[in-house]
């Protein structure tokens, strides 16, 4: 093996025939030294041989798994949590109280997140994307999206999604079919955010042309920025969530209750965050916090939507 200059955990874990898992603890706990060349990290050569000889008399030394460091950056244990909701950042702050991870927040889109995940970027994603076919939340796209990966679906929780409108509703706006009205000026959401994924399928199974919806075009990152268009009158509606309204002192049109998930890749590097994850979402001080900002039901936080084997 010397003649090699370096190897990868990954070369390293295919050479012994065992887990990057197991590879990682040994790092952590000073068993194998390693260097970095930006963020990759390699084990010397030498190093490797030097560890071999070491243990290659003891024969009560074995392998043993044990707790992972994320996969995106090993020496801070950063991980990177998208959506927008202010929920979420309360997750990461618990999440760095009770583990070594460190929480980064992506405020990316629903479905742009998911790709992004696809892609090998991000750790935990939030969904809120309805199926027009099925009526079903988040489910029909991660199968599409996530394809051979195996996964993790968590609720989070669920919450209302309708329009915004201005107070008093002036123009009684309430229903999809609504939109299409000559006098109504909607303001939307960016393409692969979750609630342009609802207003597009609203209006898809409503037979409604975008071309016939004034304001299509026009597009906010957030349900913030949504929602003080339509107060400040550069719209009449728009799509988004109840907390939005209420922060920004509109009034709200409830349309559709939105299941809010979040998905994790499975493997042994987020072993460690998904249980994590999943003793923060089941603790009662975390539900607490959550029920305290009000809007929100939790009754089925935690809950497994969907997990591969």
């Amino acid at each position: 093996m010397s003649k090699e200059l370096s190897y990868t955990i990954e070369e390293v874990s295919q050479l012994l025939k065992v887990s990057k898992l197991t590879l990682y603890d040994l790092v952590k706990k000073g068993d194998l030294p390693v260097f970095r060349v930006g963020r990759q990290m390699r084990i010397d050569a030498k190093d490797l041989d030097d560890y071999i000889k070491k243990h290659k008399t003891n024969q009560n030394t074995t392998f043993a798994p044990s707790v992972a460091v994320p996969h995106k950056n090993e020496t801070k244990g950063n991980i990177v949590i998208s959506g927008q909701d202010l929920v979420l950042d309360i997750l990461g702050k618990h999440i760095e109280k009770h583990s070594a991870y460190k929480p980064l927040r992506s405020f990316t889109g629903s479905l742009n997140s998911l790709i992004s995940m696809y892609n090998g970027e991000g750790d935990i994603v939030s969904l809120h994307l309805f199926d027009g076919d099925t009526g079903e939340y988040n489910l029909p796209y991660i199968k599409k999206i996530l394809v051979g990966y195996p996964f993790i679906l968590i609720n989070l929780l669920s919450r209302k999604a309708g329009f915004y409108v201005k107070k008093g509703n002036p123009l009684n706006l309430a229903s999809w079919t609504d939109l299409k009205r000559e006098d109504v000026k909607i303001i939307n959401r960016e393409k692969g955010s979750g609630a342009r994924i609802l207003l597009d399928e609203q209006l898809r199974i409503n037979e409604i042309p975008t071309r016939n919806i004034t304001g299509y075009e026009h597009e906010e990152t957030n349900h913030l920025s949504v929602a003080s268009a339509v107060s400040t009158g550069i719209a009449d509606v728009g799509v988004g969530i109840e907390k939005a309204a209420k922060i920004i002192g509109i009034d709200f049109v409830p349309l559709i209750t939105e299941q809010y998930d979040l998905v994790i890749l499975k493997t042994p590097e987020t072993e460690q965050l998904i249980s994590t994850v999943k003793g923060i979402l089941s603790s009662n001080q975390f539900q607490s916090e959550v029920n305290s900002i009000g809007g929100y039901d939790t009754s089925q936080i935690g809950k497994i939507i969907y997990e591969t084997y």
